[in-house]
């Protein structure tokens, strides 16, 4: 669950970003699909894939 505090600063950033203010509700849903396609596609790297990503680098 979104606390309320995150709620209400995501609707600042929406407002801001697209002209429009949104209610709790859709906040909510639109909060919680954002944090769920976040937990899907985000994957630390283990030390041996930053190693390799590091050396690339050089």
């Amino acid at each position: 669950m979104i606390s309320k505090e995150y709620l209400e600063k995501f609707k600042e950033i929406y407002k801001k970003e697209f002209g429009k203010e949104i209610s709790d509700e859709d906040a909510l849903e639109q909060g919680t699909k954002l944090l769920r396609m976040v937990e899907l596609i985000y994957k630390p790297m283990t030390v041996k894939e930053y190693d390799a990503f590091q050396k690339r680098g050089e």
